[in-house]
C-alpha cells in the first residue's frame, strides 16, 4: 500500500508525555521557578519564531522538487514539523498551567519549601544537596529534583536540624536536614 494512505499514530496522544516528564498530579498546580518559566518560554518562542519557519521553508522547497514519496528532505521535514508542533503544544499547555513561585522572597529561611536548596545527610555519613523545582525543570545531574519526588516530599516543611523519613523501595531511610538556602533576590 502506498505510504500516502497510511495514517500515522495520533500526535495528540503523546503531548502530555513529552520528554518522559511525569504528568501534573490531579488537582495540583504546575509550580515552576522564575528561571524555569523563562527557559520554557524562550524555547517556545525559539520554536515559533525561528525553527518552525526554517523547516517550513525546507519542506516547501522539497515539495517543489516533485515526487514526494522518495524525497528524503520532504519526508524528514514533515516529520520534524510534527515534532516541533507537538513540542509547541506541550510547552503552551504547560506554561498556561504554570504557577511561578519566586522562592527568593521566602522569609522563613530555615524551613524547606519549593525552590529551596537543601543539604541533607544520611545514616552512612553521605551528604547530598538537592534543589526542589517544578516537574518541568528536573535535572538530576545538577541536583534539581521535582517537588513531587520522594526526597522532596520527605524534605518539604522540614527545618534545619530535623530528621525526616525518606520512603524508598528498599524501605524507610532517616535523613537529617543540615542546611537550607534560597536563591538571592533577582538571581
Amino acid at each position: 500500500m502506498n505510504k500516502a494512505f497510511v495514517k500515522e499514530s495520533s500526535d495528540d496522544d503523546d503531548d502530555d508525555l513529552e520528554g518522559g516528564l511525569p504528568e501534573i498530579p490531579p488537582g495540583a498546580k504546575n509550580y515552576i521557578t522564575p528561571a524555569g518559566y523563562q527557559r520554557m518560554r524562550s524555547e517556545l518562542l525559539h520554536l515559533i519564531d525561528e525553527e518552525r519557519p526554517e523547516v517550513v521553508k525546507l519542506v516547501s522547497w522539497a515539495a517543489s522538487n516533485g515526487d514526494r514519496s522518495e524525497n528524503g528532505d520532504y519526508i524528514y521535514g514533515k516529520r520534524r514539523l510534527r515534532e516541533i508542533d507537538r513540542r509547541i503544544r506541550f510547552l503552551t499547555r504547560r506554561l498556561d498551567l504554570a504557577e511561578v513561585v519566586d522562592s527568593s522572597r521566602q522569609e522563613n529561611t530555615d524551613q524547606v519549601f519549593f525552590g529551596a536548596t537543601v543539604e541533607y545527610g544520611t545514616e552512612d555519613g553521605e551528604v547530598h544537596t538537592v534543589t526542589i523545582v517544578g516537574i518541568d525543570e528536573v535535572d538530576l545531574d545538577h541536583g534539581h529534583v521535582s517537588w513531587i519526588s520522594p526526597v522532596a516530599r520527605a524534605l518539604l516543611k522540614a527545618k534545619i536540624g530535623d530528621q525526616v523519613t525518606l520512603r524508598t523501595p528498599a524501605g524507610a531511610v532517616p535523613i537529617d536536614v543540615l542546611d537550607v538556602h534560597y536563591p538571592a533576590p533577582g538571581g
